[in-house]
């Protein structure tokens, strides 16, 4: 599987909004972390080079139970490297994945480009597939969950 995937959600809010979300450890905060997990944005050095290092922790009783029948801390600090940074148009990075039992660390690419429309702004969300099928359909249904968490987020604001 070597095609990227490519994610879209409408959101009635600005461009600069979404980025601000997306760029802030406060907004960061609100919604990056998928169902049942928290994220705590322990760096964050917005350019292209800087890094995004975040520690995220299961919370709810799935969540935890997943994390410790694969074998996997509770909590794992995670680290992504921005490789291009245009306020508020176009965000990327490249995310570690350090975290998979038997599986060599690796570095994947999300881009996240931010399209201004008549009612609202679109997000689409690329990424590089994983080493397999499965932890691919896991990066997929994450980013989604993320992208609802944000919905929900600028729903309230």
């Amino acid at each position: 599987m070597t095609d990227r995937i490519r994610i879209e959600h409408d959101y009635p809010t600005t461009a600069q909004a979404v980025w601000e979300l997306w760029t802030t450890p406060a907004g960061i905060e609100k919604w990056w972390a998928p169902d049942g997990f928290t994220v705590r944005v322990d760096r964050l050095d917005l350019r292209p080079g800087g890094e995004l290092v975040y520690t995220m922790t299961a919370t709810a009783p799935e969540q935890i139970e997943f994390m410790r029948s694969a074998g996997m801390p509770l909590s794992t600090e995670s680290r992504k490297t921005f490789t291009e940074v245009e306020a508020p148009n176009r965000l990327a990075y490249t995310s570690l994945a350090d975290f998979i039992p038997g599986v060599e660390p690796y570095e994947f690419l999300t881009t996240v480009d931010l399209e201004p429309g008549d009612s609202g702004v679109r997000v689409v969300m690329t990424v590089d597939p994983m080493h397999d099928e499965v932890w691919t359909q896991r990066l997929v249904q994450g980013r989604e969950n993320e992208l609802a968490n944000l919905a929900n987020v600028v729903a309230g604001s």
